[in-house]
């Protein structure tokens, strides 16, 4: 597929389509941004759109999508295409310095078909140090028929060696409206599921078009219920869905949700944009909750939220964090003290 299979970046892939035009393409890009928001996609369409055998008539560089090249670079059998990953098998997923070693073995000599050799390193901040001191050597003196495209969303945990090798170009995500239609065409959603999950992936297109749509709406279910009425009135209430959720591991997800709403309740207190507001189905608790929620407390517990998510990865007791979390939330949305029930 060409180029407006990518929804956003078209400042980024205007900058390429004009460095092809002009000669000017480096011999190494860093595409960094988040995570799914069409970084490795956009760097497999220039792939192709350089080796097209039949490039469409536009203004700018792009490929037909349907040759026998653009197929080979979808399917990665092209033979001067070339992607390097992390083992999705691996308990951690990193590049080794075998991977990197055989990819410079391979890219030294002349491309076999086309004008390079391309190599995508797609999470490339996973390198371990051997491998990346094996690329770094690579790009300090790159093959003048190479092109290298370096994909992170972790740029600072590349070394600096290596980004200063590379040209960096940035992606964001795209806008909401962007995503919405891409879901509605892509996939066929009501418009009503495709802004749900626009929302909730935060604008990742990535995640947008791959998300199953039941077991999403499942998962915000879970969470209106964990944060109704009945449910923060009763710490036995709050202490017992805590330990479920850390019990089936969902709690890092749980939280992910909690900042969700939370988001939603403090934007209906600063009266902002509604249209922004992902839990509509459980407005009316919202509303009835932002009349005397603190505010204060509210943005303070979403500071709290990240500070978990972000030591979740180390030795955290989930169950308890979350515990307090509730419990501070329950605080937050009651203008006095709740009297205990269980």
């Amino acid at each position: 597929m060409p180029f407006r299979d990518c929804i956003g970046h078209q400042q980024s892939i205007a900058f390429l389509q004009s460095a092809v035009t002009h000669e000017r393409l480096a011999h190494a890009y860093l595409f960094h941004g988040e995570d799914a928001v069409g970084k490795r996609l956009t760097a497999v369409r220039l792939a192709q759109a350089l080796n097209c055998e039949r490039p469409p008539e536009t203004q700018g560089l792009d490929s037909c999508g349907a040759c026998r090249s653009c197929r080979q670079i979808e399917a990665r059998t092209h033979p001067d295409f070339f992607i390097i990953e992390p083992d999705p098998e691996q308990a951690t997923r990193q590049i080794k310095i075998e991977q990197v070693r055989d990819i410079e073995h391979q890219i030294m000599y002349r491309p076999l078909i086309g004008e390079r050799k391309i190599c995508l390193i797609d999470d490339a901040d996973r390198m371990t140090i051997g491998a990346a001191n094996a690329l770094l050597k690579t790009l300090e003196e790159p093959p003048a028929h190479s092109l290298f495209l370096v994909i992170s969303s972790r740029p600072a945990a590349l070394p600096a060696t290596i980004r200063s090798r590379c040209q960096a170009l940035r992606f964001t995500t795209p806008a909401r409206t962007q995503v919405e239609a891409a879901l509605i065409l892509q996939r066929e959603l009501p418009p009503a599921d495709a802004r749900f999950l626009a929302i909730v992936s935060e604008g990742r297109i990535g995640e947008a078009l791959t998300a199953d749509v039941k077991d999403t709406l499942a998962r915000q279910q879970e969470l209106v219920s964990l944060v109704r009425p009945q449910s923060l009135q009763s710490i036995g209430s709050i202490l017992s869905s805590a330990e479920t959720i850390a019990k089936t591991d969902r709690g890092q997800d749980m939280l992910v949700w909690l900042a969700r709403w939370i988001r939603d309740l403090v934007l209906l207190q600063i009266e902002g944009d509604r249209d922004q507001i992902l839990n509509l189905d459980d407005l009316a608790t919202l509303e009835t909750y932002a009349q005397k929620a603190d505010t204060d407390a509210l943005l303070d517990l979403l500071h709290e939220i990240e500070l978990t998510e972000q030591r979740a990865t180390r030795h955290l007791n989930l169950q308890m964090a979350l515990e307090v979390i509730l419990l501070r939330l329950r605080d937050a949305v009651t203008a006095s003290p709740v009297p205990q029930s269980t």
